[in-house]
């Protein structure tokens, strides 16, 4: 005798058989889900707002609050004028960026061709290759080897120091490796029965199926390179050559007061004070990222995901 089920029973059937993760969520469940990514997003953006806002704030604002300010008060750019008027923050601006933008560039670069060439199982000493890059995330070179090998090179006092050192990051190239082994095999070989070479291929079906894990990837390198401050402070001495980061430790944590506060007016304005030419260097060296992550955003989730699983 066969057992006729109706809609409830089959549905209550579907739900014993499917795990707790893929029930749909509960009132209370949204509702407390909601409230903890307000509270994430809030506690992001509160000191976000006021560092920006004490940025523009003059000296009564500032004393008024009592340091950082929260609510808008006295519109003021001189500590922007300032910063970059005395050429030391825009100096090291135009050095990251330099670090950044070559870095970022050289990273994909390597990383793409490494990934390419491992995710091919008959490439040439594909298993020792593949092990020389795997064992780096059990062994590192150490702080002494390293300086000794930049340095014998020639590289102390250059940029050349902060971007050489890093330029294949181990796990980036194993997600892009995973992702490449996950392009369907029969595409490529029929790119070679068309007579496409191994450089056509990369360019022309490879890279073009990839967008989404090297951007991520190419983000990873860039915030990397852009944050850089411990090689930094080893291997840069002149004033010249420092980065964003190393002018944003001293004037915060250090408590350097920058050129020109406390000094007479000679660019035409007030001396900013103290607070909000550090919290406008902190600005400065924020906007990059923000600026360039709503691009990235769509890529992100899709990159890492897929890159670390596939394959």
């Amino acid at each position: 005798m066969t057992t006729v089920l109706t809609p409830a029973m089959r549905d209550r059937r579907r739900k014993a058989q499917r795990p707790a993760w893929e029930e749909p969520p509960t009132i209370p469940g949204r509702i407390a889900k909601g409230a903890l990514l307000t509270a994430v997003v809030l506690a992001v953006l509160i000191p976000m707002w006021s560092v920006i806002v004490t940025s523009f704030s003059s000296k009564q604002a500032i004393a008024d609050a009592g340091g950082m300010v929260f609510l808008p008060r006295d519109f003021d750019i001189s500590a922007y004028v300032l910063i970059f008027t005395r050429g030391e923050v825009s100096s090291a601006v135009w050095n990251s960026m330099f670090v950044t933008v070559v870095g970022t560039t050289l990273s994909l670069f390597c990383t793409v061709l490494a990934a390419y060439g491992l995710s091919r199982p008959g490439s040439l000493w594909h298993r020792p290759l593949l092990m020389f890059f795997l064992i780096t995330f059990l062994i590192g070179p150490g702080l002494v080897p390293t300086y000794v090998v930049v340095t014998s090179l020639g590289l102390k006092d250059s940029h050349w120091a902060l971007i050489l050192p890093a330029a294949v990051n181990a796990f980036n190239l194993m997600v892009v490796r995973q992702f490449f082994m996950g392009i369907p095999a029969e595409l490529l070989d029929s790119a070679r029965i068309d007579g496409a070479g191994e450089w056509t291929i990369l360019a022309r079906i490879v890279l073009p199926l990839s967008k989404a894990v090297v951007a991520v990837v190419g983000l990873f390198y860039a915030v990397g390179y852009w944050n850089i401050y411990f090689n930094a402070v080893l291997y840069l001495n002149n004033a010249e050559d420092r980065v964003v980061q190393q002018v944003l430790q001293a004037y915060i944590i250090a408590g350097q007061s920058p050129a020109g506060i406390g000094s007479p007016p000679a660019l035409g304005f007030n001396a900013p004070p103290s607070l909000a030419v550090k919290m406008a260097v902190v600005v400065v060296v924020l906007i990059p990222v923000v600026a360039v992550y709503p691009f990235i955003q769509r890529h992100f989730t899709k990159g890492v995901i897929t890159g670390a699983l596939k394959g």
